[in-house]
């Protein structure tokens, strides 16, 4: 009964809103700008918001209470995108955008849009549900998500750099390697830090990061550390700064007034909807793709992730606590995180793949959710 509701209340509306959402483009109801609008709007408005929100009704306690799941979630979750990550580069061959967006999908589960609407019915609203989906929601979103967004503009800094070399060399004679088409098109992506018209204007290698002189006008100066440039543009990013201020404030111990929640949950809530029907527009201007990788990354997602997180919380010990583990396991066997999906909409990066593993990951989590509630229960068991 629990998993029929999960289908009816959680997972049919997502694929009926990412339908709607993908005939809407198809029939030419947005165009690109009010597209990219919707983006926009999810990404550096109600996206941040509904993180924000989200992570401050955690507290220090929260954290403390149970050392070992907070650590496996945090060495888990972390290590499960890098390995996302990498494995898109070696196997898939491709360049550090693609990659940072592959794994902000298939390696980070929507923990905060999913979280409660599944575990609640399997597990019940105990205080162990809102435990783990609390710990994991913070990793998820104030850590993956920054170095996500990290790994993209360090990406774009490095295609910059190799469009800017080549032209140089080229206007002087030197030969050199001519830049990948990948790079050439990476080098064109829209700085994550400016509007399309300010890097039009400013079309350098390096990142440009705003500060004040001491009579408070803005002013610029270049950041030749692509790293460090990379770090700064990241932060600089409402999705970015917001859940890592949220960490920070639940870390100091402050409580956010629950008197200001309503002011917060209200923009909060137009994130899942919209970036769900933003999702569906998005794939209809690509090819949809049911190819070798679109596969992996599904299969990353729904089976191996869990399974990972499965095997190290019985050798940590976790067997004792069933339900708790069974929670865990849960949480990260969730489809792609959306806010991987907006960003790959919203800087063209990975779009086809990205938008292709988030329908097909959506629908097949109908069958390994029943699949992950009767595993672990029945491994735990051996040990």
């Amino acid at each position: 009964m629990e998993i029929e509701k999960i289908l009816v209340q959680d997972i049919i509306p997502i694929i009926v809103i990412m339908a709607l959402g993908y005939v809407f483009g198809k029939l030419r109801y947005f165009d690109d700008d009010q597209r990219q609008g919707l983006n926009k709007v999810v990404l550096n408005v109600a996206l941040p918001a509904a993180l924000f929100v989200s992570i401050v009704k955690a507290t220090r306690e929260m954290l403390a209470q149970d050392v070992v799941l907070t650590l496996i979630s945090l060495i888990g979750v972390v290590g499960m995108f890098m390995l996302s990550y990498f494995l898109c580069r070696i196997i898939f061959k491709h360049n550090i955008q693609e990659a940072a967006i592959c794994a902000l999908i298939a390696g980070s589960p929507t923990i905060g849009f999913l979280g409660f609407a599944v575990l609640d019915p399997i597990y019940g609203n105990s205080v162990d549900t809102n435990l783990v989906i609390a710990i994991v929601s913070i990793v998820v979103n104030a850590v993956t998500i920054p170095i996500g967004m990290y790994l993209i503009n360090l990406g774009q800094a490095k295609a910059h750099e190799k469009v800017a070399l080549a032209a140089a060399n080229a206007a002087t004679g030197k030969p050199a390697d001519e830049p990948s088409e990948a790079d050439v098109k990476n080098a064109k992506t829209t700085n994550l830090a400016t509007t399309p018209a300010e890097e039009k204007k400013n079309p350098k290698s390096e990142v440009m990061a705003a500060t004040a002189d001491k009579n408070g006008h803005g002013k610029k100066h270049l950041i030749k550390n692509k790293n460090l440039a990379a770090f700064v543009n990241a932060m600089k990013q409402p999705v970015c700064w917001a859940p890592v201020l949220a960490i920070v404030i639940v870390l100091l111990g402050i409580r956010i007034p629950t008197e200001v929640d309503p002011t917060f949950d209200l923009i909060a809530k137009a994130n899942s909807g919209v970036a769900v029907l933003a999702a569906g527009l998005s794939l209809s201007t690509v090819k949809f793709s049911l190819g070798a990788e679109t596969i992996w990354n599904t299969f990353y997602r729904l089976v191996l992730t869990p399974a990972v997180f499965l095997g190290v919380g019985l050798i940590c010990g976790m067997a004792g606590d069933v339900d708790k583990l069974g929670m865990l396991v849960m949480a990260v066997a969730l489809p792609p995180a959306f806010s991987g999906v907006i960003m790959s909409s919203r800087y063209n990066i990975y779009v086809k793949e990205g938008m292709s593993t988030t329908a097909v990951s959506t629908v097949v989590f109908a069958a390994t959710c029943i699949l992950w509630a009767w595993v672990v229960p029945v491994v735990a068991k051996l040990f």
